[in-house]
């Protein structure tokens, strides 16, 4: 029997033997506890056939007896995303993105030069991935958010069977992270699911991907910028990022028309009367496009080319791709789009967005922080302020609500 059965066959036996005793034993922590170290001690049979020291096992684990309360909390409350495309889009691209992403492309401009020349991948692009994955690295400062890496997939291993095939295969990556000495156990951190570093990978993708960009000797995406948007570019240059190109255009398209699905160059695109928002040409009409409106067509438009699916290579959502194009954009000073989301109300600026919060906390209605991004908190304290003062609860960030709280 190969080593990758042999390992299968000990994890699924580990798992149900975990999960039978996690069901059987009486709830609290000191069982649950029990359980769980009693799953750690069964994997390392698993992490040690995979290629994993025994030694370095033990001492990733030293310190961890029991599973992670916020890992599986934020387990249980992933929701599906279902918001509207206004809400998406400006939570991430808006006037302080852009305006840190223009600071940092000024302060890594040698670095992106060089990361720029060897991979051929657009530097705005990778600022702008910086920026939706980490904030620009502000998400690695805290403390709220940031999780032992080794913790959260042993606690998703153990504890959680629709992420537990997923975890063990990542926590056996991570495990060979701190193998190859990239970085140590009290510095391996991430998101709740194992993400890591500046750039957000997952141990297996860093496995693929991961870039000594400085020279150190390390591939160190947590405390290397160089190394992390060097990751990021290697990522997108492996799977098809075409030099020189972008990715996509806001178009406008003619009324009434309708469009069959499928691909089209974009000079086919331009046959039938479909245009650049801004007027400005198509840059190479034998591109191939597929046309998206995701905020219907009472919104913007979009001609995607192949650097869009590419983009999707590290997060496979259209949403995503597009914010990190338009922000790419903006970072590039090409500026923001000509045909604005379909949005119910007027849209406050970022720093109107902290006001807001700032004084819906004030009135004792809201306790997170001065962020600008509008959450499930945000909304809900909107909401109940609304409520109070009589107006239509829709949880919207509106000038209207932000003029209601000012008067009070």
């Amino acid at each position: 029997m190969s080593v990758r059965n042999t390992a299968k066959r000990l994890a699924s036996v580990m798992t149900a033997t975990g999960l039978s005793l996690a069901l059987l034993m009486p709830a609290g922590p000191a069982f649950a506890d029990a359980g769980f170290r009693q799953w750690v001690a069964g994997f390392r049979a698993v992490a040690v056939q995979s290629g994993v020291s025994g030694a370095v096992y033990d001492q990733a684990f030293k310190g961890i007896s029991d599973v992670d309360p916020v890992v599986l909390e934020k387990a249980r409350t992933q929701p599906e995303f279902t918001a509207p495309a206004w809400d998406y889009f400006d939570n991430r691209v808006h006037d302080q993105s852009v305006a840190v992403g223009q600071q940092m492309a000024r302060k890594w401009k040698p670095w992106l030069d060089r990361i720029e020349a060897r991979y051929g991948v657009d530097r705005n692009v990778l600022l702008a991935i910086w920026s939706m994955e980490s904030n620009y690295g502000e998400i690695l400062k805290r403390d709220d958010i940031m999780r032992n890496v080794v913790r959260s997939l042993a606690t998703l291993g153990y504890a959680d069977p629709r992420r537990s095939k997923f975890a063990r295969t990542q926590l056996i990556a991570a495990l060979k992270i701190l193998q190859r000495g990239d970085i140590d156990e009290s510095h391996l951190s991430g998101s709740w699911a194992g993400a890591m570093g500046h750039t957000q990978f997952i141990p297996t993708s860093y496995q693929s991907y991961a870039v000594d960009m400085d020279g150190n000797g390390k591939r160190d995406i947590w405390n290397s910028i160089p190394d992390a948007l060097a990751t990021a570019a290697n990522l997108l240059r492996k799977n098809g990022w075409q030099a020189g190109k972008t990715w996509g255009y806001e178009v406008r398209l003619p009324d009434g028309k309708k469009f069959p699905n499928g691909s089209k160059s974009l000079s086919q695109w331009q046959a039938l009367g479909v245009t650049r928002a801004n007027g400005k040409p198509f840059r190479n009409g034998s591109d191939k496009a597929t046309l998206k409106v995701p905020d219907g067509r009472g919104g913007p438009a979009f001609l995607m080319i192949r650097n869009f699916s590419v983009i999707k290579r590290y997060n496979n959502a259209d949403k995503y791709a597009l914010a990190v194009g338009l922000l790419a954009d903006e970072i590039a000073g090409y500026g923001g789009l000509v045909q604005d989301w379909k949005r119910p109300f007027t849209k406050l600026t970022f720093e109107e967005r902290q006001e807001l919060q700032q004084r819906l906390s004030e009135h004792g209605y809201y306790d997170g922080k001065f962020d600008g991004k509008i959450g499930d908190g945000s909304k809900a304290a909107i909401q109940a302020f609304q409520a109070k003062a009589g107006l239509t609860q829709d949880g919207y960030p509106s000038m209207e609500v932000l003029k209601w709280l000012r008067q009070k």
